[in-house]
């Protein structure tokens, strides 16, 4: 499919998410996004799904963010639909019951990371299967599945950057380099993390991947115009800056302020919360 098919945020929606009108911060937003996608990374993983419908639950996911307020839903909950959905998508379907396991067991660790027993060993306490916390679940799982194809507008197709890297390597002559090939997938997996396959075609972010692995590696590639590499991708080189920043962000240091405040955040009732609070506070 052509890159202009791809469904990208319009204009107006990056300037201006959902979120943010309804008050919450960007870089706030940035980290919840980051976060939701972590717990559908670590979901994957636990359930042995595969790569390509965890790649797509986490496309999904960001883009669900340029047309609904993390006020309205909260990042748990559409995660989960995220990647039940997904798993749909690409074939390898899961059982509603293990991924409501896995999302209570993830749920419960956030949980713990927050309490005064944070330093104590985390031990899972399975939920009765006849008790509210599964039925919650549940409906939240299929609520958050009907929503991301509403908002959406049942457009769901994604294209994954793996193939294209493996073609951009290639032309490159960087197939020999395994340190290459390895860092610069570990950059579109981490890329994963932020909005960009949301904002941009997929050769401008794995142009981005090539040219944080080729600069952290010290290998040397055409850059001087008119011969620059990313030219032959036609990945402006504005673009290929931008989704580098991005990604480097995910890497900042934090303070531990911050990283709790993620952790609290994970549901729409903990948002409301936190935004009557700093309204009433300002």
């Amino acid at each position: 499919m052509p890159a202009d098919l791809v469904p990208l945020a319009s204009t107006s929606q990056i300037e201006r998410t959902p979120s943010r009108e309804d008050g919450i911060p960007a870089d706030l937003e940035e980290d919840l996004r980051a976060f939701g996608c972590k717990l559908i990374h670590e979901a994957g993983i636990l359930l042995k799904q595969k790569q390509v419908a965890v790649a797509t639950a986490q496309i999904l996911f960001q883009r669900f963010w340029y047309t609904t307020s993390m006020k309205q839903f909260g990042i748990g909950d559409i995660g989960m639909g995220a990647l039940y959905l997904a798993s749909k998508l690409e074939e390898c379907p899961l059982r509603m019951r293990n991924l409501i396991n896995i999302y209570d067991l993830l749920l419960q660790r956030t949980s713990h990371a927050l309490s005064p027993k944070s330093k104590d060993l985390f031990k899972y306490a399975p939920m009765s299967y006849f008790g509210n916390t599964f039925y919650d679940l549940k409906d939240a799982l299929v609520v958050a599945e009907m929503q991301i194809l509403k908002r959406l507008g049942f457009n769901v197709h994604v294209v994954l950057p793996y193939g294209t890297l493996i073609n951009y390597l290639r032309v490159l002559g960087l197939t020999s380099r395994k340190d290459a090939c390895a860092r610069a997938w570990g950059f579109l997996n981490d890329a994963l993390q932020t909005p960009v396959y949301a904002l941009y075609a997929v050769p401008t972010i794995v142009s981005a991947a090539i040219l944080l692995a080729s600069r952290q590696l010290g290998i040397s590639l055409p850059s001087a115009p008119p011969q620059c590499w990313w030219d032959l991708f036609d990945a402006p080189w504005e673009d290929v800056w931008s989704v580098c920043g991005y990604v480097m962000r995910l890497y900042r240091e934090r303070a531990p302020e911050e990283r709790l405040r993620v952790l609290r955040l994970v549901g729409k009732k903990d948002v409301r919360g936190w935004l009557e609070e700093n309204a009433l506070g300002s």
